[in-house]
């Protein structure tokens, strides 16, 4: 009499479509883009720690009149020009006004200025580039022509002509340099959607008849999110500068108002003095602001990468 060697169960989840169903629900669903891009922002330290700096100049700027230690433009003749101390953090300016209360309140028109003009000059040259690249040809043709006039024209001169004609309020001179530098991001911008509209996705939506609109909404600027988020934090950057360097020329912001240019024009005849400090602090800032947004430019651009790693 031959015996049966015992059967072995097989185990629960081999065969059985309802253990596995089971087993592929319990586990955890893919992150989405955006939580990868942040997962890749938050290991660049330099971007985080620029995030920090500029949340403290944003912070300490737009909230000076409650923390600024004195208020803005408050004059003290007989104090005078005095030298860093405990009273006076950054001491005063020949007019005896608590330097780094002026710092705070010119920071609000440097930085309002800088992302003023980043904002608009990205909306406009992301636009523009959208249209050009996506419909071609004679739209294409003369929209970038239009942008090789904008790039040949000096900030300095038309800057100029404007403040004449217009006055020097910081509205004028956002107008202006969001006027001059879409052309970038509209080359940039353009040349990602020449290569989007051959997409299947994109033949399919333009042969069912879904209007251009919503092509370019829905379609192709989801695809230009990270392109455009890091130039509207390198155009920071680049405003911040070219409004310094304006204002430090004289074209810029115009006193009784002040900004970080002005004040470094103010002070640029104290190279070599006792007040040579006045050249320190508004220095310092543009130098802040412009290394924590580059740094920040950096990050969201590794972020943002589709090459990067997960």
């Amino acid at each position: 009499m031959t015996r049966t060697a015992p059967t072995t169960p097989a185990p629960a989840s081999a065969g059985c479509p309802a253990a596995a169903i089971g087993k592929s629900a319990s586990a955890s669903p893919e992150p989405g883009p955006a939580r990868i891009a942040l997962r890749r922002f938050l290991r660049h330290r330099l971007a985080v720690a620029g995030v920090l700096v500029l949340l403290a100049l944003a912070v300490g700027c737009f909230g000076a009149t409650w923390l600024a230690p004195a208020p803005r433009n408050a004059q003290n003749l007989l104090l005078g020009a005095t030298p860093p101390s405990g009273s006076h953090l950054l001491g005063t300016d020949e007019l005896g006004r608590d330097y780094l209360s002026e710092v705070l309140y010119a920071g609000r028109i440097s930085l309002a200025i800088g992302l003023g003009v980043a904002v608009l000059s990205t909306t406009l040259g992301t636009v523009v580039g959208c249209v050009a690249g996506y419909f071609g040809g004679w739209v294409d043709e003369v929209t970038m022509r239009v942008a090789d006039l904008f790039l040949v024209v000096p900030a300095i001169a038309l800057l100029a002509l404007a403040i004449q004609g217009l006055g020097s309020s910081p509205v004028t001179i956002v107008l202006v340099l969001a006027g001059l530098g879409w052309t970038v991001i509209a080359r940039v911008v353009r040349a990602q959607v020449l290569s989007l509209r051959e997409k299947e996705y994109v033949e399919a939506a333009r042969v069912l008849g879904v209007p251009t609109v919503r092509i370019l909404w829905r379609h192709l600027l989801p695809n230009l999110v990270g392109v455009v988020v890091v130039n509207v934090s390198l155009s920071v950057a680049a405003a911040v500068i070219l409004e310094s360097t304006l204002s430090f020329l004289g074209f810029g912001v115009q006193p009784p108002r002040s900004s970080w240019g002005n004040m470094l024009s103010q002070a640029s005849g104290m190279v070599g003095t006792s007040q040579s400090y006045l050249l320190y602090a508004p220095g310092a800032a543009i130098l802040l602001t412009v290394l924590a947004v580059n740094f920040v430019g950096d990050g969201l651009r590794d972020a943002f990468d589709p090459q990067g790693r997960h």
